[in-house]
């Protein structure tokens, strides 16, 4: 299995794929067409210089071809692997943790994975390069973690349970 705790790659739902993959080929296709129509009516219209439906559908299609290649380098990059069923914090996984101290009615889930997952999951989504993603990469039920709150504060978590992510 491949994990995304390698540099640069981006651990993904099959349903956020597919989805990613979609749009890139809607903004590929009849949105980038689309654009492309719209600059060559503008320009039929006569003097550039002042033709704001001209400059407008030029910025849009900059915007556009962004997005082509923020999308293209994510799905580049991207893997949907289903993670190992070892109980141990990592990438594609379900985290259940609580803060140390607290009783266990007060734990908190998250799924450890790329932000771009949010839309399409029922769960917050936490990054394994943010801080209490990071402190929990290897950790196993039970074990306590601490780690620094973006406030400089350090924080102690137990984590209560482990699970792949399932859709």
């Amino acid at each position: 299995m491949t994990q995304s705790t390698e540099p640069g790659t981006t651990w993904l739902t099959r349903r956020a794929h597919d989805q990613l993959k979609a749009e890139l080929e809607n903004l590929k296709g009849p949105v980038r067409e689309e654009i492309v129509t719209r600059i060559s009516e503008a320009r039929d219209e006569g003097d550039l210089k002042e033709n704001g439906g001209y400059h407008a559908a030029r910025e849009e299609q900059g915007k556009n071809e962004g997005n082509i290649r923020l999308l293209e380098e994510l799905l580049l990059k991207a893997v949907s692997d289903d993670p190992d069923d070892d109980g141990v914090v990592g990438v594609g996984k379900v985290i259940t943790y609580k803060f140390d101290g607290d009783d266990d009615d007060e734990a908190e889930r998250f799924l450890l994975g790329a932000r771009e997952n949010e839309d399409y999951v029922d769960v917050d989504v936490y990054s394994p390069q943010a801080p209490l993603g990071e402190a929990l990469l290897g950790a196993s039920k039970g074990d306590s973690v601490a780690f620094e709150a973006p406030t400089g504060k350090t924080l102690q978590v137990v984590v209560l349970d482990v699970a792949p992510y399932t859709e």
